[in-house]
């Protein structure tokens, strides 16, 4: 009896081990035919999830890797549908395509603060004037995105591919619905999400950033790629009626007159405009080694009535944005740059309305003409002419081209024959970026920072100093100041983002917040009078914006399509930028990191619904700006 239930024991545990050895050997057939997705699975997990750290080590967010595997799973559920031997060799060549964008998007990063969008690769064609720029900021470390590609090509050619069975369609056709239905799902809470907590972030696009570590890389390249998709077809066709209202009532409250000071203080006289490259807030009454950083634009700003406040705003534009809101105070472009996507446009700038005063208008760059479609958008904002590249004699290079010596030097004398009054805007060069000239520099001391950028900044930008020096004080002894508005001011970032911890070095800011890195991110502007009338500081938080609204007011001119503010009229304190995050002089709000800082203490502070409010207003007008932009209202207003 015992024997025969022995012999019934060792049956079933025979059949079980059998059932039990078939499903492993079945799991690991499965495993074998789809090595190559679980493969591509995990190496472009790693890779996404390395560049959300690069590009926000102090803050990235753990959850992201829902996301992250949700875009992937979807990207694979298609490839189950081919044969292996196919699915293999396309595998491979999406993951050296994602690679490269990684690799673009990380490279695009270090200079922007930014995520690279469809819009921006229409302006890669402009990087070639600035190939050095570009070059300096690849760094050997970021070519480990492709090191699987070296390891996988002479694998993938043993790779025995396994039989394809006609049979197997159905089994593949579940597999990719399982799979997409995974990936979507999962997806589509993971974006959910994100727009519950900030509605506007997903349509707008107004932080790029923020939005990628919320729902990483891919998903964020496949939202913009919809969003180019959809707003290029939503903008072939008419605003509604009641939407360009809205935005005409906007104008008209935000153009009302808030004052009468310094009105009209400027009609009749010259305005000479200085944009300079690279002119960053920290340097002015700085010194180092007991050398004075900028002596000659310190002793300026002495004369004159300074701004320490004023913010940059720029955009994917970089120093066209600085010259686009400083000359029509409509934000910059939602991706890419206004001076190549809206060049076709109507505006009522600055170049523009003087003219209507009988002012000669005059834009001076040494940079080639095309560069930034300058050679476009100079006349289409009224500019008679433009000195460019071309109208100088290149005989002195500093930098990315002409010496701002040099420069100086030839403007004032195209200067002079200009007949008054006249606007002249002139952008200088030789300060930009990567600051690798440092023999056409000179020499100045920069101590324990030499061979850093910042060391290397400090040196072109002390060069820029006394170019600009000279200048001015030409313009003085020739009395061209005696009847000329002067207006000079940095038009972005100096130090990238990738290089804060020499910033915060140099500032001795130790543990340093988003907070830190914001509250610097000023750049100098002065207004110099005749005569050295009215100097002084003005603590006024402020922007490019705000420029020509100022301006307007001084030289009176028309306001009617200004979405900056009258400094010198009001203290709002209102500071909008393009990535969402804003100031109004008492909190400051970051929207990489959705926080809010008090301006005074730098402590975090916890959203208010007053505060929400607020930041639900500012995207409210940075979509404004897009739609005058994009369906160019400013043309359709005038005609009505």
């Amino acid at each position: 009896m015992n024997n025969i239930k022995l012999k019934i024991k060792d049956k079933i545990h025979f059949k079980i081990n059998d059932k039990t050895k078939s499903y492993i050997d079945k799991l690991m057939l499965s495993i074998k035919n789809n090595l190559d997705l679980i493969l591509f699975l995990i190496i472009i997990y790693v890779k996404v999830m390395h560049y959300g750290k690069q590009i926000s080590p102090d803050y990235f967010y753990a959850k992201v890797d829902r996301p992250i595997i949700a875009s992937i799973l979807i990207l694979v559920s298609f490839f189950t549908l081919f044969k292996q031997s196919r699915r293999i060799k396309l595998l491979f060549t999406l993951d050296i395509l994602i690679s490269l964008i990684l690799i673009a998007d990380i490279v695009y990063f270090r200079y922007y603060k930014d995520v690279i969008t469809v819009s921006a690769v229409k302006n890669v064609k402009l990087l070639t004037g600035v190939s050095a720029s570009v070059k300096s900021l690849i760094n050997v470390k970021d070519f480990l995105y492709l090191i699987d590609i070296v390891f996988l090509a002479p694998i993938i050619k043993k790779f025995k591919v396994a039989n394809n069975n006609k049979k197997m369609f159905l089994r593949k056709a579940c597999m990719f619905m399982a799979t997409l239905l995974i990936g979507v799902v999962m997806d589509t809470q993971s974006v959910y999400a994100v727009s519950k907590e900030q509605p506007t972030l997903i349509s707008s696009m107004s932080d790029r950033v923020y939005l990628t570590k919320m729902i990483g890389n891919i998903n964020f390249h496949a939202i913009d790629a919809y969003n180019f998709v959809s707003t290029s077809i939503k903008n072939s066709s008419k605003l509604s009626t009641a939407r360009e209202q809205e935005i005409k009532d906007f104008l008209a409250k935000n153009n009302e007159s808030t004052g009468t000071n310094f009105t009209g203080t400027a009609e009749g006289k010259n305005l000479i405009m200085i944009q300079v490259e690279a002119l960053q807030g920290f340097v002015i009454n700085q010194k180092i080694n007991g050398q004075e950083i900028t002596p000659n634009l310190n002793r300026w700003v002495n004369k004159s009535m300074y701004f320490d406040n004023y913010f940059y705003q720029v955009a994917g534009g970089n120093t066209s944005d600085a010259e686009f809101m400083s000359n029509n105070s409509l934000y910059p472009a939602e991706s890419g740059a206004a001076y190549y996507s809206y060049s076709g446009n109507t505006y009522s700038s600055l170049a523009k309305e003087l003219k209507e005063k009988q002012y000669n208008t005059a834009a001076f760059h040494a940079n080639n003409e095309g560069f930034w479609n300058r050679n476009v958008m100079y006349p289409v904002q009224g500019f008679d002419k433009f000195y460019g590249q071309h109208s100088f004699n290149i005989d002195e290079n500093v930098g990315l081209g002409l010496s701002d010596k040099s420069f100086l030097n030839q403007s004032l004398d195209k200067l002079k024959t200009l007949k008054q009054p006249y606007y002249s805007f002139l952008v200088t060069l030789s300060s930009h970026y990567p600051y690798d000239d440092t023999k056409g520099y000179g020499d100045f001391n920069v101590g324990e920072y030499e061979g850093t950028l910042l060391g290397n900044y400090l040196k072109g930008i002390h060069y820029t100093d006394q170019q600009l020096g000279t200048f001015l004080d030409k313009l003085e002894k020739e009395k061209i100041l005696d009847n000329s508005i002067v207006v000079l001011y940095g038009d972005h970032f100096a130090i990238p983002k990738d290089n804060e911890q020499e910033l915060y070095k140099f500032e001795k800011i130790n543990n340093a917040t988003d907070y830190d890195w914001v509250k610097n991110q000023k750049v100098p502007m002065f207004i110099h009078f005749p005569g050295d009338e009215n100097k002084g500081v003005n603590h006024t938080y402020s922007s490019q914006m705000d420029l020509y609204p100022t301006l307007a007011n001084m030289f009176n001119l028309p306001r009617q399509y200004m979405l900056g503010k009258d400094i010198l009229n009001g203290n709002s304190g209102k500071v909008v930028f393009r990535n969402g995050s804003f100031t109004n002089g008492k909190v400051f709000y970051v929207s990489w990191t959705n926080t809010y800082y008090d301006v005074k203490t730098g402590e975090k502070i916890p959203e208010t619904e007053a505060l929400k409010a607020e930041k639900e207003q500012y995207l409210k007008e940075l979509q404004y700006s897009d739609d005058i932009l994009n369906h160019n209202l400013i043309k359709t207003f005038k005609g009505k």
